[in-house]
């Protein structure tokens, strides 16, 4: 299944109400599990993003729609990225 990756973050509304943060993230998990995908990992970092998290979905429309409605909620601002494996940079690297 295809892997995307989604650097993210808080707003100033989102800072605001960090103290609830983890229950948004369980929301949107479940958010993603609804849409047919599944949020495998999350992960606050340093640097100019404040959060990742992976996820993995059939398709780019199940994995926009649940990411849309989480931004929609006004905490988070999101880049979402697909992502491709070793083997499948491999395999494209070597059909060039």
């Amino acid at each position: 299944m295809p892997t995307y990756i989604s650097l993210i973050n808080f707003t100033q509304k989102g800072a605001e109400a960090i103290k609830d943060g983890p229950n948004r993230l369980a929301a949107a998990k479940e958010r993603f599990r609804a849409a047919g995908a599944e949020l495998k990992a999350f992960y606050l970092v340093t640097g100019q993003f404040d959060a990742v998290s992976i996820v993995e979905a059939p398709n780019d429309e199940v994995v926009a729609k649940p990411v849309m409605g989480t931004a929609a909620l006004g905490f988070v601002r999101t880049q979402t990225c697909r992502a491709f494996t070793e083997d499948d940079y491999k395999k494209m690297a070597a059909s060039l």
